[in-house]
């Protein structure tokens, strides 16, 4: 098992990309601590985890509250010993498919001042505990949308979403240099969309801009939710434990970094 006795803080764990890495985390004999806001929903999770053999508790706290944060960790702290794995895979996209010129501030800023408010929060409340102990990773969430020029009117205008992804790489890096004389890792995930998580009609999902996301990749495909948890629990692991301060390309070739 990779992950054998590590203890790891999942945010966003309710929702399809935490879901999925907070339960690839457990197979490889992790303890996940599942953070969220919905506590059915958090739930289920937890109960598809332990009927898997793995071990996971649940919490309601706000991932922009610094005070609910720091206050959930050193709990963990207090009971497990430890936090070895911090990871944050919420996901707040705003406004999409506007183009700039014709986009409010308030839509633009949105995802910048909440998606990168909540990435430092959780990091940094994780660091100060990992610092004590001298080891530990932190992995962030970004997505091809942080490259994208915004070029093509009907599928690359991303509005502020693709400016926050970018700014959470530029985040993870700097975390990493700041932290890594402390033995503590950053790495950044990277994927690019991801068809799993298209739920709703009239979404990215549609078949044509499916095919055209598809065909932009070297792969010819998407990555699928198992591809980015598997990544996840390899950068998690020992195994990596060369690399941080790196963006991990998982686009399936859509971008080349």
């Amino acid at each position: 098992m990779l992950l054998k006795n590590k203890k790891a803080v999942i945010y966003g764990a309710a929702g399809a990309i935490g879901g999925a890495v907070a339960s690839a985390f457990a197979r490889e004999g992790a303890k996940v601590f599942l953070v969220g806001r919905t506590l059915d929903s958090l739930n289920k999770v937890a109960r598809e985890i332990t009927n898997e053999g793995g071990t996971a508790e649940v919490a309601l706290v706000d991932a922009l509250d610094s005070q609910a944060i720091e206050q959930h960790l050193d709990a963990i702290v207090q009971k497990a010993g430890t936090i070895d794995i911090s990871f944050n895979a919420i996901s707040i996209q705003g406004e999409m498919g506007t183009p700039l010129i014709q986009m409010t501030s308030e839509n633009f800023t949105l995802p910048i001042l909440t998606r990168v408010k909540t990435h430092f929060l959780t990091a940094t409340a994780a660091a100060r505990h990992m610092v004590r102990q001298k080891s530990g990773v932190i992995l962030t969430l970004s997505s091809s949308a942080a490259g994208l020029s915004g070029r093509d009117s009907r599928f690359h205008l991303t509005g502020g979403f693709g400016t926050a992804c970018a700014t959470i790489e530029a985040l993870s890096r700097s975390l990493a240099g700041e932290l890594g004389p402390q033995g503590i890792r950053v790495v950044c995930l990277k994927p690019d969309a991801i068809p799993e998580t298209w739920t709703k009609e009239g979404d990215v999902g549609e078949n044509e801009v499916k095919t055209y996301m598809e065909n932009g990749t070297l792969l010819g495909r998407l990555p699928s939710l198992n591809e980015v948890a598997n990544a996840g629990v390899f950068m998690a692991s020992d195994r990596a434990s060369a690399m941080t301060g790196t963006i991990v390309n998982l686009t399936c070739g859509s971008i080349m970094v």
